[in-house]
C-alpha cells in the first residue's frame, strides 16, 4: 500500500468507487465505526488506479466491476487519531453486476475489510447525505451531482482547519 509516515504526518494515495442507483450512492461503513465512505482502498506500487479500484471491489464485495470514468481527484486533509493525514484520492464511477444482492435498497449488503472484518455496505438516499457522518465530508454536497469533466478538489475535513493550519504550505 503507498503510504508514507513522516514525524505525526501521513501520506496515502487512495482509489475510491462511486456507484448510483436510483438516487442512492453505495457507501461503506466498518462494523465498529459509524461513519460512511466511499469504498475503496490504498493502491499498490505499480498498481493503476482501475486495477487498484478492481481488486479493493473484488476483496470487499467479491465482484467484478467494469469503470466508467475517472470523476474527481482530492486532495485531503485532515486529522486522525492524534495524526495528521495527506490524502491524494482518486473518485473513479464504477458500474455493479447485475447481481440482485447488490440492488436491494433497505437492507446491508455485507463484505469484509482487509482485516477480515465485516464492512457493511448501505445505499444512501442523496437527500441522507447530509443526515450522516460521511468522509471525506465535501462529498455530503459533491455526490449530489457528478461532474462531466474531472475536477480536482482540495480540501481540509471539518474539524481539522485548526489542527492543520501550521502544518500546512501554500
Amino acid at each position: 500500500m503507498i503510504t508514507l509516515d513522516t514525524g505525526s504526518i501521513r501520506f496515502t494515495y487512495r482509489v475510491a468507487g462511486i456507484a448510483m442507483y436510483e438516487q442512492h450512492v453505495l457507501l461503506p461503513h466498518g462494523s465498529n465505526e459509524p461513519c460512511y465512505f466511499p469504498p475503496g482502498g490504498r493502491a499498490e506500487v505499480l498498481e493503476t488506479t482501475s486495477a487498484t479500484l478492481r481488486r479493493e471491489m473484488h476483496e470487499e464485495l467479491d465482484i467484478d466491476i467494469p469503470i466508467e470514468r475517472l470523476l474527481r481527484v482530492n486532495e485531503n486533509f485532515f486529522i486522525q487519531r492524534n495524526k495528521a493525514f495527506h490524502e491524494v484520492s482518486f473518485y473513479l464511477l464504477m458500474t455493479l453486476p447485475d447481481d440482485p444482492r447488490l440492488y436491494v435498497k433497505d437492507q446491508l449488503i455485507i463484505g469484509k475489510e482487509e482485516n477480515g472484518q465485516p464492512l457493511l455496505f448501505a445505499w444512501v438516499p442523496l437527500a441522507r447525505l447530509r443526515e450522516i457522518t460521511l468522509y471525506p465530508t465535501f462529498l455530503r454536497t459533491a455526490l449530489h451531482a457528478l461532474p462531466n469533466a474531472i475536477e480536482h478538489i482540495v480540501h481540509v475535513d471539518e474539524g481539522s482547519v485548526a489542527d492543520l493550519r501550521g502544518r500546512m504550505t501554500a
